[in-house]
């Protein structure tokens, strides 16, 4: 490999995911996967194949699927993870074991390991998934904060072992850019082997210093990047794949080194990871955000005008975001919807075409115009993913005294029931009559709208997280009327943890494995 070449190593479907309410549909992860191969990536992290029966099966059916990347399942050091996750992975055309252990203090504490029993799992783990196949990568879970001579001694093991990747992760966020280079520059340098190994970097946003953590890592000698689409992952992330590949780009000045992602695709797999996921987009996100290429203040346009690199040190089409924003009506036809969803980076089957322009033709009744932001919304819209219960009718009757009421009539199961529900509010009565209808326990944790366009009949996107029993699950809506979204938003996520509810058996759900060794 070329000695500048940086891999790239997604884990969206594993770490993203494993963000609270971010997990996603067996036929979602299927899809993230075939972008992510079609981009570029070199090495996917399909999942967890021990969580859970639906993330062996994801893990399996990527495996079978990929067409490029090195597919990837994650195992803790023990020997039934590690045969659970060969299963998943040996389909693929270039599988990979991904096994680890936290090795700092507090880690041995958890797995209540003295040193010597650590490095003896090290070696037993990494030797049996060597057995499996010759693509095996080792992780030091909190590296960072592990014992400088420690950390020395089980990445030498492992190389030892027959690992041919080495993971220094940043677990909790917690180093610094100079640090995290001299890591991984100390590491190369004392142990024997190191040269004949790639190493690798996984950090953390928890004090905002993952991108700079890992592009530091590159410089100290990592040649490849864990990393997620939309900086997705527990607490505050993971290192932003997007912010990684086009900083180099960017500044190969300073930084010389490549990846061979295709940036054109960026834009359309951030908004669908943050479709899937339910997970916005913070408007100021680099490279992704609403605003990354918006210019408002008099100085700015009047330097845009006239030279775009007076403030803009990338392209909007590098990542893929089209420059045209032309306005859609109702008198669009199917041709120029298809030629319009592919400029902004959807590629539709007929049947699926057929659906689309259907809701775009009772939008474009209530909207004058239709911008590309409205059309983004209802890409991004899950309606009837799993209708179990689906929204026919909402009244809601609002007034200055006394509660507010809605009227609604849902088919549940097959099965048309109406109810009319009063709250604090439309949105809480809305909320209150699917209640009535179909009895849940699930617990209101998030609900958010913001506005697509502008205008009074701009349309609102709605997101909805609910929990029960440890599942969570996210919908999400976009309409002109805020309470109709509201509604079908709620429906969606309750239809999500219907369906989980079914499929779900013991130790289903990802977030709800204990990362502490198995034995």
């Amino acid at each position: 490999m070329d000695k500048n070449r940086v891999l790239i190593f997604d884990t969206t479907l594993r770490d993203g995911e494993q963000s609270p309410g971010a997990t996603m549909t067996h036929e979602e992860k299927l899809e993230i996967a075939e972008m992510l191969d079609e981009m570029g990536v070199d090495i996917i992290e399909a999942g967890f194949p021990i969580a859970s029966e639906g993330d062996f099966r994801a893990v399996t059916e990527i495996s079978k699927r990929a067409k490029n990347a090195v597919i990837c399942g994650l195992s803790r050091a023990n020997f039934k993870d590690i045969d659970r996750c060969w299963e998943a992975v040996k389909h693929s055309r270039q599988p990979r074991i991904h096994t680890f252990i936290g090795t700092s203090p507090l880690h041995r504490d958890m797995h209540d390991l003295t040193q010597d029993q650590m490095a003896t799992r090290v070696h037993d783990c990494v030797t049996h998934a060597r057995n499996l196949t010759d693509n095996v990568q080792w992780s030091s879970m909190d590296a960072t904060r592990t014992e400088w001579e420690f950390l020395k001694r089980t990445v030498d093991i492992a190389i030892k072992a027959g690992a041919t990747t080495i993971n220094i992760p940043d677990t909790v966020g917690y180093t610094a850019p100079a640090e995290s280079a001299d890591l991984i520059r100390r590491l190369i340098a004392e142990v024997d082997g190191a040269q004949d190994v790639i190493f690798a970097t996984h950090c953390h946003n928890d004090l905002g210093l993952a991108t700079a953590n890992s592009l530091a890592a590159v410089d100290g000698g990592a040649r490849q990047i864990e990393c997620t689409i939309n900086g997705l992952g527990e607490r505050a992330g993971n290192t932003a794949l997007e912010e990684v590949v086009m900083a180099m780009k960017v500044r190969h000045d300073i930084m010389p080194y490549s990846t061979v992602v295709d940036s054109t695709k960026i834009m359309n797999i951030s908004r669908r990871v943050a479709a899937v996921s339910g997970f916005n987009v913070q408007f100021n996100k680099a490279i992704v955000g609403k605003n990354a290429f918006a210019h408002e203040s008099g100085i700015h346009q009047d330097g845009m005008l006239k030279n775009r690199e007076t403030f803009e040190v990338m392209r909007p089409e590098d990542v893929g975001l089209s420059e045209t924003n032309l306005v859609m009506g109702k008198h669009s036809g199917r041709a120029a919807l298809r030629s319009k969803l592919e400029d902004l980076g959807f590629e539709l089957g007929d049947n699926e075409l057929m659906d689309v322009f259907v809701r775009f033709k009772e939008l474009a009744d209530r909207k004058k115009e239709v911008y590309d932001d409205d059309l983004i919304a209802l890409m991004r819209t899950n309606d009837g993913d799993e209708d179990h219960l689906k929204l026919t009718a909402l009244k809601v009757v609002c007034g200055t005294d006394g509660p507010q009421s809605a009227e609604m009539t849902v088919v549940v199961d097959g099965a048309e029931k109406s109810v009319t529900a009063t709250g604090d509010g439309p949105v809480d009565a809305t909320f209150n009559a699917v209640k009535q209808l179909y009895s849940h326990d699930a617990r209101l944790q998030l609900y958010q709208v913001s506005a697509v366009t502008e205008g009074t009949d701009a349309q609102a996107t709605v997101s909805v997280r609910l929990e029960e029993e440890g599942r969570i699950a996210t919908g999400q809506s976009a309409d002109t009327d805020t309470v109709v979204a509201s509604a079908r938003a709620y429906i969606n996520a309750l239809n999500r943890l219907i369906v989980r509810r079914t499929k779900s058996a013991p130790g289903a759900d990802v977030k709800g494995v204990d990362y502490k060794d198995a034995g």
